[in-house]
């Protein structure tokens, strides 16, 4: 990687200075091991789902035996032919039902955790791995987008709004919105009724107003930057989120990424 600095921008998007680049930025992007990263962590979220141990078996069965011109599988007592309880037959039980039980959470080393969130943030540096991602970074000037640490004293949705049509991300919060479309299916009957792209991510040093206002913006996430992972990262498993970092947020980098 060539590139040693990044502009330090204000919120009206002019360049302030220079800083140079911490070394986690030269970690090779690794889009295999982002994928494993991210299917662990969503692991995490998945429900478990499984048939009550004694479904189907709560019945009072008997076979007929021979003689009777009939298979010998049990019948449910007063129900004339009906089966029951015996696997393979019309009414009974199911052979292998799934298990509430069942290990689904995946798990991958932790060094390989970090590899990937290393590689996840390095990604963000690369416009073409942030363009082929399907952001919009034709109006965003230098990259990685490190502002001044203003931005974390933002109060109001609309002072966000403003800040980022200044850095030229507001195109890419416009392409969010277009995308909305109603969801397919029954989600739209258990409060998730409507789907949309993913937006920019900004990450910040510390807890604040900023991060109630931004979040009013479709699309887009505010994360401090101890709480980063490689999920916000690399949404879909894809890496390459356009992320807006806050100056004290980058120079932390360094701090919880070392060289």
């Amino acid at each position: 990687m060539g590139k040693r600095t990044a502009k330090i921008l204000n919120l009206e998007g002019k360049a302030l200075g220079k800083i140079n680049l911490p070394p986690v930025f030269k970690t090779p992007i690794r889009h295999d091991v982002i994928k494993r990263a991210v299917v662990a962590l969503q692991s995490q979220c998945f429900q478990p789902q499984g048939r009550n141990p004694l479904a189907g078996k709560r019945r009072s069965v008997d076979s007929w035996g021979a003689g009777h011109g009939v298979a010998r599988v049990p019948r449910i007592k007063g129900m004339g032919r009906r089966a029951g309880y015996v696997v393979g037959t019309v009414g009974g039980r199911e052979a292998f039902p799934p298990v509430s039980r069942k290990k689904i959470v995946k798990k991958i080393p932790k060094k390989e955790m970090k590899l990937a969130l290393r590689s996840a943030v390095a990604a963000t540096a690369l416009k073409e791995i942030v363009s082929s991602r399907g952001h919009i970074t034709e109006y965003v000037k230098d990259f990685p987008v490190v502002v001044a640490d203003d931005i974390q004293k933002l109060k109001k949705t609309s002072e966000v709004e403003e800040a980022l049509i200044k850095l030229g991300v507001w195109p890419d919060i416009y392409r969010v919105a277009e995308s909305q479309k109603i969801r397919a299916g029954k989600g739209k009957m258990r409060g998730r009724g409507k789907r949309h792209g993913v937006g920019p991510l900004l990450v910040v040093s510390e807890n604040g107003n900023v991060m109630k206002a931004a979040r009013n913006i479709l699309g887009m996430d505010v994360v401090k930057i101890d709480s980063l992972n490689v999920e916000l990262l690399a949404p879909g498993t894809h890496p390459g989120r356009l992320a807006i970092w806050s100056k004290s947020a980058f120079d932390k980098l360094e701090e919880i990424f070392g060289g």
